[in-house]
Formats: structure tokens, sequence, C-alpha cells
């Protein structure tokens, strides 16, 4: 359609169109790279403005003039996140920010708790129909142009047109200043990858095929995406889409088909990168564009199954609450949908959410795992709305666990230099027992490497992986789950009790190399539980003393044979070369698997009922006769 042939009145220069601002006007402009630059920069260079107060969610062009006197004389500068080009005017006290979450902003303008006079968006031309789009910023957008008295649109030509709720009659539009320019482009800065790496990493070990995901604001987020290039059939529902997200579509990781809402359909607001992207989603179908009141909505984002959030934080407490809009009294970001996704996703049914942070800040000077947020620091999220927190030293599970245990989960995932200083802060509170152990001070990647599946016959999966500190209590609630017999032949006595201070006389010989304990999780209303357990614990002469104990409604599926191989490979990494054990007479069944992997294994008799097996790593392992017991 032809603007000039159906609407020439409502046609008007940029400067003539700024004329229609009064002074003392609340003035919206859209979001991010959809914001309208050519109009804002007739705003500022309009000099009988005065007074005006300007609305934004996210801002970039003008930061060119926020360091500018006259400017801070004449503009009022408030918003709802605070851009890196933005944050040095915030903490210079220049911007006033505005907390609240992302979801709520529309209805502030409908119940006119924030009145505006003008909007100034920038659209698509119109189609024959006489419908412009917002392109890449419906956001908040959609809602000021319902609400603001006047709408002053940027027509331009390089403005995708993209599907869903983003379409604007140009009936619902004051006047229209024809202008072309390239959108505002936004890239994120390279920062560590390595750090990126191996954050991504654990994250893809939470992330199940099929999950609809949501990414947060920021670098980290962004960057945690390219890990992800291993799933299948993965769904969207965010906020922002990026360049990140291109690899995904392109090699088909990103389907949409599992969704349960809006299924094939990637569901965003607001697209934020490269000219690449801006062509990319311009006039395609798979994405439907919708407004922050649905997209944001914690009971829409439920709708989709299996949801997983994805964001950042600027520090983590050791009771779980985290910080993401502060850095003690100075404002950095913002609230923005953080809470709203977490909340959402805790509804989700299979849904959960993931807080992802680099484990120091200021080139390792500080820890972001901390023992309280810093003085002046907002609580965004509350210690009842994390589910999981990812450094690049592993993974946290807080939901439904007591201060105790989340001491000591985030203890594990702090930058090792700073583990013991979290500890004796945490008991100095009274936060965990005064004995508590400190986890290792070593950087355990290496363990993932020992981490195994397997599948049993009744189709069950069994994941395993070394024990940690963190697991005591649920180590607890599997030695009170064992019959007295398998304790019996455990331990040799039958043990009544599985205190605290055991725990601890177990945790502190463990160092993951001489002394190595392998734990079996199964799946139990969406969490695992400890169903077997495999030591190996140094001997002599080059033997590692191994153990076993699995729940008896696992025994005889394969669980100690499996154990044992991995042990054996972790064991002879570590320079050993063989295994010995002591084992109840009666305790027949553990005999059979020791003689199944190691055929050759020397077994003798001992004292008190007891047999010793000694089975040798590099015997020959072929099937063959076993020698009969004799005597010691």
């Amino acid at each position: 359609m032809d603007l000039a042939k159906h609407c020439p009145a409502k046609i008007h220069s940029a400067e003539d169109a700024i004329s229609k601002i009064k002074n003392g006007s609340r003035v919206f402009i859209g979001t991010g790279c959809g914001e309208p630059q050519h109009l804002i920069r007739k705003m500022v260079d309009n000099y009988n403005l005065q007074d005006v107060m300007v609305y934004q969610m996210l801002s970039s062009t003008l930061s060119d003039f926020v360091d500018d006197k006259d400017f801070n004389r004449r503009f009022s500068l408030k918003l709802f996140f605070i851009s890196a080009s933005m944050r040095k005017a915030a903490f210079e006290g220049r911007i006033d920010y505005i907390p609240v979450y992302l979801s709520q902003i529309p209805q502030l303008f409908k119940d006119q708790r924030i009145g505006l006079d003008v909007a100034l968006v920038q659209v698509s031309p119109p189609d024959r129909f006489g419908f412009c789009s917002l392109g890449v910023s419906v956001d908040i957008t959609r809602s000021a142009m319902e609400n603001a008295r006047i709408v002053i649109a940027q027509v331009n030509s390089k403005m995708p047109r993209t599907w869903g709720d983003s379409f604007v009659h140009i009936d619902e539009v004051d006047f229209f200043v024809p202008h072309d320019e390239a959108l505002v482009e936004a890239l994120p800065t390279e920062k560590d990858d390595e750090i990126s790496l191996r954050i991504g990493f654990y994250v893809n070990q939470l992330v199940d095929d099929g999950s609809t995901l949501q990414i947060g604001f920021g670098h980290l987020p962004y960057s945690i995406l390219q890990y992800l290039d291993n799933k299948k059939d993965l769904g969207i529902h965010t906020q922002l889409i990026t360049d990140a997200f291109l690899p995904l579509f392109e090699k088909k990781v990103i389907t949409n088909k599992k969704k349960t809402l809006l299924p094939g359909r990637t569901v965003a607001s607001l697209c934020m990168g490269s000219e690449k992207l801006y062509r990319y989603v311009d006039n395609n179908p798979m994405f439907y564009f919708r407004s922050s009141e649905f997209v944001n909505d914690p009971t829409v984002i439920a709708r989709n199954d299996n949801l997983v959030s994805i964001s950042s934080a600027l520090e983590v407490d050791l009771t779980g609450q985290v910080c993401s809009d502060s850095i003690g009294y100075l404002f950095y970001s913002g609230i923005g949908d953080q809470v709203d996704y977490l909340r959402g996703s805790t509804m989700s049914k299979g849904g959960f959410s993931i807080i992802a942070l680099p484990s120091t800040a200021q080139n390792g000077k500080i820890s972001r795992i901390v023992p309280h947020l810093s003085e002046g620091a907002g609580v965004a999220t509350t210690r009842g709305d994390v589910n999981f927190v990812v450094t690049e030293y592993g993974i946290a599970e807080l939901h439904g666990k007591g201060i105790y245990q989340r001491v000591v989960e985030l203890a594990q995932i702090a930058h090792p230099k700073f583990r013991e200083e979290i500890i004796d802060a945490a008991k100095s509170r009274h936060y965990i027992f005064a004995d508590q152990l400190p986890p290792s001070q070593e950087d355990l990647l290496f363990l993932e490497g020992y981490k195994t599946r397997l599948q049993l016959k009744n189709g069950r999966t069994i994941e395993f992986r070394p024990l940690l500190p963190s697991d005591e209590f649920a180590y607890r609630n599997f030695f009170y789950s064992l019959q007295e017999e398998t304790i019996f032949f455990r331990f040799f006595y039958k043990m009544k009790i599985f205190s605290h201070e055991v725990a601890q006389e177990q945790w502190a010989s463990i160092d993951y190399r001489k002394n190595m304990s392998m734990i079996g999780l199964t799946q139990k209303r969406g969490h695992q539980e400890i169903m077997a357990i495999g030591t190996y614990a140094d001997a002599d002469d080059g033997c590692a003393e191994v153990a076993f104990v699995v729940r008896e409604d696992f025994q005889g599926m394969g669980v100690a044979s499996h154990l044992l191989k991995v042990l054996e490979k972790i064991a002879i990494e570590n320079k050993y070369t063989s295994f010995c054990a002591t084992v109840l007479r009666e305790n027949t069944a553990m005999i059979r698997v020791f003689q199944k992997i190691y055929p050759n294994a020397v077994i003798k008799m001992a004292g008190g009922g007891e047999v010793m097996v000694r089975m040798d790593f590099s015997a020959d392992r072929s099937v063959k006769k076993p020698a009969p017991a004799r005597k010691a």
C-alpha cells in the first residue's frame, strides 16, 4: 500500500512530527534494535523541547547523548532495563531505573500508572491491506502504542515483517515518517570462552531432547546455546531471539515439534542481533512474535511442558538468593524476565530453571558464590524460586533443599580457592555443622569423564557418577532404605545408624584417586535417588580394596558388574594393578559377580566366615572353571 495515496495527511518530515511533542510530555521509545533512530535524533536535536520524560526498555541511540549536560537538562530517562551502553550513566545517577517484571509493564501503560503522551516506534511499510509490522520489537511497544495519545512511526523498509501479534494498521498511527536506515545491530563481545564452554557443558547435561527453552539476556546465556547443538527437537519460548539461535535453526536442533503450546512456532517478543538474523525472521512463519504480557506471563509459560529457563546472575548467596540487576548500590541491568520464567518453569510439567554464572568476577579476585549478597544488592530472585545454579565447576541443585544442603552444593561449585572461606563463613552463621569438611580445593572437572549410564532389561536407566559431599542426605536416605541383611553383608555387623559423623569419616578419605566412590542414581518422581554405591580404597602393593552395596530391588540386574568395570578403569588410571575384597562367605551373589568379571580371581577362606578375593587386572579374562576356595 502506498501511504502517499491512502493517507497523505499522515506523512510528515521527522522535524514536523517531532514538533507535535510538547514540553513536559511523557514519551515512549521502541525497544532495543527496533528503536526509531532517526526519530530519536531529531527529537534530541529539537532544542525547543524541555522537561521531556523518556520511557524505554532497552536503549541504544540515546547512549550517544546521555553524557551531554544539555541533554540531561532537557530529558529525563526512565529505563526498565539498563543496557551495557547506558551502564556508566546509570552508575552516575543520570538514569532512573524502574524495577518491574517485564510481564507487568504493558499493564502499567493500560492502567495509566505510567501515562504516555507520545509513542515513537518503527514499523515496516504497510502491506496491501494497510498493516505495518512492529518487526523485531513487539515486547512492550505494542501496549505503549495502544495507550499513548499520539503515535509517531518511522517507516523503514529494512524493518522485517514478523508473524504473530506484530501487525499495526495505518489507522492506529497518527504520523508517519518515511526514513530507511539499517537497524541497530547487537552482538555480544567475546569473553572467556573456556569458562563459557565449561558452563555450557554442565547446562547441556540438564537439558533433555524435546525441551522448550527460554534464554535470558546477556553474554553467558547467548554463549550457552552453542553447546546445545547435539540436542534434538528443542522448542523456544523466550523474550529475546539473538544470532546464537541461528546455528540451531540451521542444524534443525530447534524444530519446536515437541512443544505443547503453539507447536511448530518459536515464540518471542523481541529480536536483537545482526542483519543476517533480521533477514532470517523476515516473513518467516516459524516465528510467532507476541507482546510481553503474553510471552512472559508465568501462567502462559507454564503451558509449555518441559520448559527450561536459562538465565544469568551477578551473584548468588549461600541460601540461594540471586542478584541480577545491581552491583551493590549500582544498578547494572534490570529484573527483566528472570522471575517470570523461573516461576513459569516451576509450574511447567517437567520444567525447571537454571541460573548460570561464572564462579568469579574481576579477573578471579572475588567469588560470585558469596556468604551474603553485597551491601545494597537487590534480591531479584528469592531463595524459594531457584532450581539449579551452574558455574564452570559444576551443578548445584537447590530446589526443595535446606540451608545446610544448599551451602554444601554451592560451595562445591564455587571457585576452589574460595571454598574453604565459604564453608568457614557458613559455620560462623550456623548454616552447617561445625565439623563440616570443605569441598576439595581441586578442580574436579576430570570426574565428568567417569560418568556412565546403564540401560536395564526392564527399560530403566541408571546414571553413575562420583560421590560428592553434597550427597550426604541422599546417601543417608539410601542407607535407611536398605534391608538389614544387605547392610550386614556390606559392613559385617548390624549397623543401625548412619550419622553425620559417619558420613564425614567416609568423605574425609575420598580423594578420587587413591580412594573413589561411585554412586548409581535412578529417577523417581522428578528427582534422583541413590540405588547403589561402589567404592575402592588404597590397600597395599598396587591393590585397591573394593566393596559394593546395591538396593534390593536392583540386585541381579548387572548393576554391581557395571560398577566393578567402571571402578577398574579408574583404578588402572591411578596405577593400581588389582582389586581385593573381603566378603562374607554367605554373600554368594557378590562372590559370583567377582568371578564373572574375573574368572581367575583368587579366593581364599579367612577366619570369621569371611572370604578374601584377589582380582588381577592383567590376568587372562577367558572363562575358566573357578578354583575351589581354600583355607588361608
